[in-house]
């Protein structure tokens, strides 16, 4: 991915393009179904693609919801005591240039919202 970048200085306008190489979204997902199947997908966005089974619904959920339901609930918080299922998912790599490293389970109801949050990247059960 390229950034076009344009510059107006003393009436003069220089443009360039700027390599995002180091922003590249790398993922690695890890679903658990809390029934003894685990699945591992690979993702990339800019452009979608990887081995996960929808890459442009995962990237869009990422883009959509990605900056606060991939860091983990504040621990201060209060949240209901509903458990939503035994499933659970790992979330590694890069996003947005910066590093990833994102738990998520459905034991309570923040939980749940993060998940729900990123329909598409998780299965929505």
């Amino acid at each position: 991915m390229f950034r076009l970048v344009l510059l107006l200085t003393g009436g003069l306008l220089a443009v360039g393009l700027s390599g995002c190489g180091g922003d590249r979204d790398e993922l690695t997902i890890r679903y658990d179904d809390g029934a003894g199947t685990t699945s591992d997908w690979t993702l990339t966005c800019n452009p979608p693609g990887g081995s996960h089974p929808d890459p442009e619904a995962a990237c869009q959920a990422l883009e959509k919801n990605g900056s606060t339901a991939l860091p983990p609930v504040p621990k201060d918080k209060a949240c209901t005591m509903i458990f939503g299922g035994p499933q659970t998912a790992t979330i590694t790599g890069t996003w947005h240039g910066d590093k990833v490293d994102s738990s998520l389970s459905r034991t309570n109801g923040c939980e749940i919202a993060r998940w729900k949050a990123l329909a598409g990247l998780l299965p929505e059960q």
